[in-house]
């Protein structure tokens, strides 16, 4: 069976180089050839690739092997199989052969054992995809090569949790909530190392425009999963509310459900044995001195007697005479009285004090409004009176002691009245 080529994966009249997409991917070919010769064939052909290329790279202080000492090494392996993994690594650059028949690694051999390491290392751990992810734009805004793509794994990634986390909310399930809220704890340590580097990333004035773009979505991202844990904890005080406990036992609805999710499903069959029933049973049904009451009301007609009567009332009249309910402007009025009749300029906390904190915070906002000019008033009542009053509001920035009228202290200013320009 011949093996496709890549035109035939393209639609008719397409060719790859019309496709930018390609362009990637085709430029890093001997990489990718790199990656095909060690995950190609059986499962078996793919461990002992790896294991022998591993191995290999292992040695640092003598990188190079001779065939005796790789043939010593791997003595737990047939020697016809050795050859023929390292002929096929050798033959397809991951492995290089100097003059003297020794072995070592290629530039090409070192970075795909270098890769696969860093994921064996994150496949140790839960979430080892933000880990890894996280790992690898630190090494890249290292060396000053973070790019958009690079970025936009991680951001799809954090939403992809942040969607995890609110279906596990939305289930209302104790069990699924817990695991949610400890996989997000798990978590913390890549999302405060993903911030440093945002933080670093957008200080930066010169950054491209894409990267900053996303790099602010991933922002927005991190914000919405630290939140989460807050729903976390209301959801699981809602299930608390709803939590039933079993007698005086102290054994409650949520460890009955723990207990019944760690059995398996034989063991889970044999308790449901004779619980359920394939039809209702007649027991269930009312007892027949509950029918035999409905049949008797039903023969003397005391249903149709005692229904109650739907129907509306009559309507009545509205009276026009009530007045709509309207603000109580007394406290402004007032205050515009006191002010008419200023004589001279007083301190702020002599126009406002009287009655207390609530009147004096009120008539303070007033100076506010009055001091931004009367042109935002209304034109014409109560409020349009106080506005064009011919008074000066002036406000400082610093506080001055009080002490009394419930007020501790005040913003140090002056109302005076407004000096008529001479004619």
């Amino acid at each position: 069976m011949t093996e496709p080529f890549l035109s035939d994966f393209l639609a008719p009249g397409v060719d790859a180089d019309e496709v930018p997409e390609l362009a990637a991917l085709a430029s890093a070919r001997p990489l990718l050839d790199a990656f095909i010769t060690l995950f190609r064939g059986t499962e078996a052909e793919v461990l002992m690739r790896l294991l022998v290329l591993r191995e290999i790279g292992r040695e640092a202080d003598a990188p190079r092997w001779a065939p005796e000492a790789l043939r010593a090494r791997f003595t737990y392996l047939d020697p016809v199989k050795l050859e023929t993994v390292l002929k096929r690594l050798r033959d397809n650059a991951l492995l290089a052969i100097g003059e003297d028949g020794h072995y070592a690694l290629s530039d090409i051999g070192r970075n795909a054992v270098a890769a696969i390491a860093m994921l064996l290392r994150f496949g140790e751990e839960e979430d080892a995809e933000l880990g890894f992810l996280t790992a690898q734009l630190a090494g890249l805004q290292a060396v000053g090569g973070i790019n958009a793509e690079s970025l936009g794994h991680l951001l799809s990634k954090l939403n992809d949790l942040t969607w995890h986390f609110e279906e596990a909310i939305a289930s209302g399930s104790e069990f699924r909530i817990l695991d949610a809220r400890r996989r997000l704890s798990a978590n913390g340590r890549w999302l405060e190392r993903g911030t440093d580097i945002l933080n670093k990333l957008l200080a930066d004035p010169e950054v491209d425009f894409d990267i900053a773009r996303i790099a602010q979505r991933i922002g927005l991202a991190q914000s919405r999963l630290a939140r989460v844990d807050a729903a976390f904890q209301r959801a699981l005080n809602k299930i608390e509310s709803q939590r039933v406990t079993l007698g005086a036992s102290g054994i409650s609805s949520s460890d009955v459900s723990a207990w019944l999710r760690g059995l398996d499903a034989a063991t889970l069959a044999g308790l449901a044995t004779d619980t359920f029933s394939a039809v209702p049973e007649l027991a269930l049904l009312a007892g027949g001195h509950e029918l035999l009451d409905r049949a008797e009301s039903q023969l003397e007609g005391d249903a149709m007697a005692a229904a109650v009567d739907a129907s509306l009332p009559p309507a009545d009249d509205t009276s026009g005479e009530i007045a709509p309910q309207a603000e109580d402007l007394r406290l402004l009025e007032h205050f515009t009285h006191r002010l008419e009749a200023l004589p001279a300029p007083q301190p702020l906390q002599h126009v406002v004090a009287g009655g207390g904190f609530a009147p004096a915070s009120y008539r303070l906002s007033l100076l506010a409004l009055l001091a931004d000019g009367a042109e935002a008033g209304p034109e014409d009542g109560p409020v349009s009176s106080f506005m064009r009053l011919p008074l000066e509001v002036e406000f400082g920035d610093t506080l001055t002691v009080v002490g009394e009228d419930e007020i501790a202290a005040i913003t140090l200013g002056e109302v005076r009245p407004r000096t008529r320009a001479p004619a």
